[in-house]
């Protein structure tokens, strides 16, 4: 079945701007959430609507409403609408058999541009933790700060994930094959750890890693 009007609509802004219900829309839009639901009825798209979306994402008028077009407007006055804010968490990735400091207490915000986020995944499930340990070398060293996408579960054969094995977190590449997933070091020196049966629920995907960052010493 064709999409409508609208619902195209709330797709487009919902990929541009990582708002996954309705609801965040309604805030997003400082409007009622029954007017979301009038608009759909109507198949319509208010033009305050589009004028919203452009305050305060920077989106295209001319895309919100069809599609066409670059999706980003950059406003030389505003950052506000061109960057987001990415939380960083006290946790730490082991890069080698698993790290112990789980913490969830976010201890900073990293901006990066909304138009390059969206290519990479869903804004607002992206977070930030710094990795320690060698087993990931040479892709990954000790100290590097990776960004994860935690909307990203499903597993791609080889790219590399942040998981969590009971109280441990650790990243690695990770391989599915029937009835068993495999979980790679890039640095030899590591063994492949083999989990089967029962032992593959035990594992808590966390996210896909979609980018790194590395402070030169």
């Amino acid at each position: 079945m064709t999409p409508t009007q609208f619902e195209s609509f709330l797709q487009r802004v919902f990929e541009a701007t990582g708002i996954t219900s309705q609801t965040e829309l309604a805030s997003a839009l400082k409007i009622n959430r029954s007017a979301i639901t009038q608009a759909r009825k109507k198949n319509s798209i208010p033009d305050k609507w589009v004028l919203q979306l452009f305050r305060s994402f920077g989106l295209n008028p001319d895309w919100v409403a069809t599609g066409s077009g670059q999706t980003f407007l950059l406003k030389s006055d505003s950052t506000d609408t061109v960057f987001k804010n990415i939380p960083k968490v006290r946790a730490r990735l082991s890069a080698g058999d698993g790290s112990f400091e789980v913490g969830s207490e976010i201890e900073g915000y990293y901006a990066f541009r909304k138009d390059w986020l969206v290519t990479k995944g869903t804004i607002n499930n992206m977070v930030l933790m710094d990795i320690f340990g060698n087993s990931m070398e040479p892709e990954m060293k000790d100290g590097d700060t990776i960004l994860i996408d935690e909307s990203q579960k499903d597993v791609l054969a080889g790219a590399i994930y942040a998981v969590g094995i009971d109280d441990t977190i650790m990243v690695k590449r990770l391989e599915k094959h029937p009835n068993k997933l495999v979980l790679l070091s890039d640095n030899k020196d590591y063994s492949p750890i083999y989990l089967q049966g029962s032992e593959i629920h035990s594992v808590r995907i966390i996210g896909k890693v979609i980018w790194i960052c590395r402070e030169l010493k």
